[in-house]
């Protein structure tokens, strides 16, 4: 099985049997086992055993199941280690740096690097990642930082947007991991290069699905970002051919007595796939 299992009565039943069976298990070993019991796995072969928790922990909180007792304290996130970073002005047509070199982050040096360009240089930090996301890191043909990129979970419920696609409650609970949301798009700020960040947008589109597939098992069919419209004109992603679907309406999920005011955004959307909008209303 390479595809997420769909929730069922007898899916939570079996899972209810496994966590009563073995009261002495934590989390990671219940994962573990359901994995291996629907055989959950990426191509490459390994278990899909953090989506599998944190499927857990969503139906854990809705009441589906009841899940043991994390056995470690959360972890604690500490500050972002900032690096020096060669800031010499890049300013040249973008043929001089083609063939751009994209590298996807994982871990280690690398990780360290693009957490550092974000938190010093994107207005909204770096913060961190929960669940399935991807980061890139896009270097000149000389090795030169430009850009970075992270995409993450997309926006629960976003009313623009779920018009658009067309989707019930039910069907965007089962294909949400189906869209990823762009959170964060940073140009170095020393770069000064027309036409570059929709040149990137356009290398990123073309292989981001076939990524996902590889790390998590499942393509991507779509992709979302908002842009601030006080503060973006969204050019670059216009250029890259997403298209403006709506605005949000200034208010964040948890916003129930309609208090907050967040800054209003404009909704882009970007298909991958001739056929997103069936896969996504799950009729592929």
């Amino acid at each position: 099985m390479l595809s997420r299992p769909k929730v069922t009565e007898e899916l939570l039943e079996q899972i209810r049997q496994v966590i009563e069976d073995n009261p002495e298990w934590g989390r990671t070993r219940i994962s573990n086992h359901l994995c291996e019991l629907w055989d959950w796995r990426i191509p490459g072969g390994t278990y899909k055993e953090i989506s599998c928790r944190d499927m857990l922990r969503a139906l854990d909180k809705a009441g589906k199941i009841q899940l043991p007792a994390p056995k470690r304290s959360p972890v604690i996130w500490g500050p972002i280690q900032h690096k020096e970073h060669n800031t010499d002005p890049i300013v040249c047509e973008l043929g001089n740096l083609r063939p751009l070199c994209i590298d996807v982050v994982e871990g280690g040096a690398g990780l360290t690097e693009f957490k550092s360009l974000i938190d010093q240089y994107h207005y909204l930090g770096f913060g961190r990642t929960i669940g399935e996301n991807m980061k890139y890191i896009v270097r000149s043909n000389t090795g030169a930082v430009l850009a970075c990129l992270l995409f993450g979970a997309a926006a629960w419920s976003c009313y623009d947007r779920d018009e658009y696609i067309g989707w019930d409650s039910q069907q965007r609970t089962k294909n949400l991991q189906m869209l990823t949301n762009n959170v964060r798009f940073l140009v170095v700020p020393w770069v000064q290069v027309p036409h570059l960040a929709s040149h990137i947008l356009s290398l990123i589109a073309s292989r981001l699905s076939a990524d996902w597939q590889v790390k998590y098992g499942h393509h991507i069919m779509c992709l979302e970002t908002f842009v601030e419209i006080k503060r973006f004109r969204a050019v670059c992603y216009r250029a890259a051919n997403w298209i403006n679907v709506g605005r949000t309406v200034g208010r964040g999920r948890g916003d129930r007595l309609h208090t907050a005011a967040l800054p209003e955004k404009d909704i882009y959307l970007l298909p991958l796939n001739r056929h997103w909008r069936e896969a996504l209303l799950g009729q592929g």
